[in-house]
């Protein structure tokens, strides 16, 4: 008994991977359709070429069906996002791109917002330090003067308006 067992196991092991590989093999010679959400995943990279500012993959016209498609045909074909992604400039410009690729100025829009930020933490830092320095202000205590007249004595206009009171 212990025998047919031990033959029994490999001969088992052997036929599930014959069985793998031929299911395998069934598989790829079948062509792939892509699922909605395969194609939206590229659709959303892209701006339709025809309305501003709306993303490929919830734009409602007739085109942006027609390019949904056509985007769904590539991807059956075997095609990449990248290669869709450039198939598409080549056809209406860097404008369909969701992200701008970094050349020319389109660089800046990479460049400037980290700067920005970067200004922007180094002034508030420097801004809490300088609120929680004290002043050197002298207290009123000794700004204040002694007696009232000596108050109006360090005015010019005071001084010379007292002056014309008493010759009056």
């Amino acid at each position: 008994m212990k025998k047919r067992i031990t033959w029994l196991l490999p001969l088992l092991s052997l036929s599930f991977l014959l069985l793998g590989v031929v299911s395998v093999q069934a598989q790829s010679g079948t062509p792939h359709t892509p699922t909605d959400d395969e194609v939206n995943a590229v659709a959303s990279q892209l701006y339709c070429p025809v309305c501003e500012n709306i993303p490929l993959d919830v734009c409602g016209t007739q085109a942006c069906a027609q390019w949904r498609d056509l985007i769904r045909e590539k991807l059956s074909e075997g095609w990449t996002t990248e290669e869709i992604k450039t198939y598409f400039v080549e056809q209406y410009g860097d404008r369909v791109l969701a992200t701008p690729p970094p050349r020319g100025l389109n660089w800046l829009v990479y460049v400037l917002p980290p700067l920005l930020i970067l200004a922007g933490a180094v002034i508030l830092v420097q801004a809490f330090r300088a609120w929680k320095t004290p002043t050197e202000e002298p207290l009123e205590a000794e700004m204040a003067p002694s007696t009232p007249e000596a108050a109006f004595s360090d005015d010019e206009y005071i001084a010379r308006l007292e002056e014309e009171l008493k010759n009056r």
